[in-house]
């Protein structure tokens, strides 16, 4: 029976040749009732009394395992697993409270054996924990329970037997260790990310949030080039001839407040947060014409008589409409007569999901505030700058026999770069639905795992299917973000079918597939744009080199090295396994299996300082040892061969995708993801 794998080093294509004989001698046992022992080339065909299962030693070459589970003569199960030495009796245990209902076992054994039984039952599910030393997979048990587990396991022999199935395992992974170990260069830290922007949410003392939320300097990072350009057009609509007394309403840090100051007589420079303000007065230390004050400018009484009041993208941190149109009263009776009002607000999707907007949780945007300060009896406009993003409005104060002039709207465009931080939260052309609601109103059984590839333009014709131009991507990426899809990790998807809970909203798990740098160069700041990320399955043995597996179909693309690794996963990105060489599972053996399986994980963490628990089968190919193999070396979610949609009835260990080719349109792509839905 080994003329396969024989055949196989002629062809010199060695995992062909087992390939083919696994398939044939799985063939073979599916039709052998294995009264007798049946030892092939590669895999024992064997029968295993449920209720008194013996130690079986693996005859010379033999990897894997076909057994039938029997009880009372009959076959009650089978499983197939990759073995790596001696099975030993506390093993069969294990795999028999994996495959057979306890209540079956228990049937017909003695008073002790019962016992004895049920002990092994408490034990397997208190331990919790991968075989292999250091992988522990499941907290929460006590330290009693844990040591009651681990006497109860020690009664049928040690997992360091020498020469057992775990014994191997727990080499593979000290050698993974040690090379790992060995290759590991020195790795300086990396800067902490920069603080993201709070959106609307906040406690009853609103002092106290502001000072926490100023805990890190420049929040807002007012120095980008798309914050200059809005301070620019803020005093570009300023009213003509001199400015006596002004007002500026959160101030933050005094970074406009600096250029605003040279422009006006007097400048009242205020804030709710004392932190800001402190921060503001030192950085305007110079600027003699400026006095600063903590103020909460919704609770307290203005300053009154002033010619400019100045309030910049703050107003829409108000509770509702109600305490906006009461501030809006307020200001006007703050203004001097012909006084002047300048509000810069964004554009929020709540206020209108038909237009470009950010999708923030305020309770309203520049839309309804700019309606509320004109609806407000005294305040005329008669500036307006507009841009998709935003809006800069300057009001004045009128008396009622003044005549209203018609008001002047300026269309402009952004011209600055506008920074990923910005860009995250910004739905160009509008919304069909807003996460937040969706995430309220929506609860689903199944979601889309999306395989990708490549995302490039050009490439070897033979591998079109699997590479998406990057204006395809990005057109599927904003389809996804405008329709309230957020992304997913496949931790979570496992946490969401191992409990059984409905899916909220609408997940999507995006998932890519080798490793190529063109996901750090075109794929994730399109990913980040849209406020989205993915999981990356690496083939570690060849990070930093090229998928030299396509070299078939012309040049092979190169992959990401392990520093691009490291930095895409401070920024967000998530990794998983892709194995170790890109080579077909189903051709290795079950110690290059496992070796893989291990050596791929561990250096994963290694770049990544984070658990790996997730793998990818290369080729999506798969067999019957993968899984067992796979959780064994610390892994919880595996994505197999299926295509589909993952849902609550999945294995965890062996999840499907829906593949994105390159050769469909986005009307394929929203039907896909549409029918998900239904």
């Amino acid at each position: 029976s080994g003329l396969i794998i024989e055949l196989g080093q002629v062809w010199g294509d060695p995992l062909a040749g087992r390939r083919v004989q696994y398939h044939l001698e799985q063939m073979l046992l599916d039709f052998d009732d294995l009264a007798a022992p049946r030892p092939l080339a590669l895999t024992l065909g064997i029968r295993v009394d449920a209720r008194n299962p013996t130690s079986t030693e693996l005859p010379e070459g033999i990897d894997q395992i076909y057994a039938y589970l029997m009880i009372d003569g009959k076959i009650e199960a089978l499983v197939q697993f990759g073995a790596l030495g001696r099975v030993t009796r506390r093993h069969w245990i294990e795999l028999l409270l994996n495959f057979v209902p306890p209540e079956k076992v228990i049937r017909g054994l003695s008073g002790y054996q019962r016992m004895a039984f049920r002990l092994w039952k408490g034990a397997a599910r208190l331990a919790g924990r991968s075989p292999v030393p250091g992988l522990q997979q499941n907290g929460g048990a006590d330290k009693t329970d844990r040591f009651a587990a681990k006497a109860l396991l020690s009664a049928a022999g040690r997992r360091s037997d020498p020469g057992s199935h775990y014994d191997r395992l727990a080499r593979l992974a000290a050698e993974a260790e040690e090379l790992v170990r060995s290759s590991a260069e020195a790795i300086e830290p990396l800067a902490p990310p920069r603080r993201v922007r709070a959106e609307g949410g906040r406690d009853n003392d609103r002092a106290s949030f502001w000072d926490r939320h100023f805990a890190t300097e420049d929040p807002w990072n007012y120095g980008s080039a798309y914050e200059q350009e809005k301070y620019e057009r803020q005093l570009e609509i300023l009213p003509a001839g001199p400015i006596g007394r002004a007002l500026e309403l959160a101030c933050a840090e005094g970074h406009f407040t600096r250029q605003l100051a040279p422009l006006v007589g007097h400048l009242t420079a205020t804030d709710i947060s004392a932190v800001a303000i402190e921060r503001a007065r030192a950085r305007c230390s110079d600027q003699l014409n400026v006095e600063f004050a903590v103020l909460d400018f919704a609770a307290d009484i203005l300053p009154g008589g002033m010619d400019l009041i100045i309030c910049s993208e703050v107003l829409y941190f108000l509770d509702d409409p109600a305490e906006l149109r009461h501030l809006a009263s307020k200001l006007v009776a703050a203004l001097a007569p012909g006084g002047s009002l300048v509000s810069a607000n964004a554009f929020v999707l709540r206020d209108n999901l038909e237009r470009t907007g950010f999708d923030w949780d305020n309770k309203f945007g520049a839309q309804v505030i700019s309606e509320t300060l004109a609806a407000t009896e005294g305040l005329i406009l008669e500036r307006s700058i507009q841009t998709d993003l935003y809006r800069i409005d300057r009001f004045r104060r009128v008396s009622p026999e003044d005549v209203a002039t018609e008001s002047t709207i300026d269309h402009v465009p952004i011209r600055a770069p506008i920074e990923m931080e910005v860009a995250r939260n910004i739905v160009w052309g509008g919304a069909r639905a807003l996460r937040r609601e969706v995430a309220r109103s929506e609860r689903r059984q199944r979601i889309p795992v999306l395989m990708y590839h490549s995302i490039c333009d050009d490439g070897p014709a033979a591998l079109a299917r699997y590479r998406l131009t990057p204006a395809a991507f990005a057109d599927q990426m904003a389809w996804l973000r405008a329709n309230g899809f957020h992304t997913i990790i496949s931790d979570q998807l496992e946490w969401f079918v191992a409990n059984r809970h409905p899916f909220v909203g609408r997940p999507v798990l995006i998932t890519f597939d080798d490793g190529f740098q063109n996901f750090a160069d075109q794929t994730w700041p399109i990913l980040r744009a849209n406020d989205l990320t993915a999981e990356v399955f690496l083939v570690t043995d060849l990070v930093g080199e090229s998928a030299r597996w396509d070299a078939d179909f012309g040049p092979p693309a190169p992959l990401m090295d392990a520093g691009t690794v490291r930095r895409l996963a401070t920024e967000g990105v998530f990794f998983g396994s892709h194995l170790a060489t890109h080579r077909a599972i189903d051709g290795l053996s079950s110690s290059d299996l496992a070796g893989e399986l291990l050596r791929s994980r561990m250096f994963i963490e290694r770049w990544t300082g984070r658990p790996t628990k997730a793998f990818a089968a290369p080729f999506s190919v798969t067999d019957r040892r993968l899984g067992r193999l796979a959780k064994e070396c610390g892994y919880r979610i595996g994505f197999g061969g299926g295509h589909g949609p993952a849902d609550l009835d999945c294995d965890p260990i062996d999840l499907p995708r829906i593949e994105i080719r390159g050769d469909r349109s986005l009307d394929d792509f929203v039907a896909i993801i549409e029918a998900v839905l239904q």
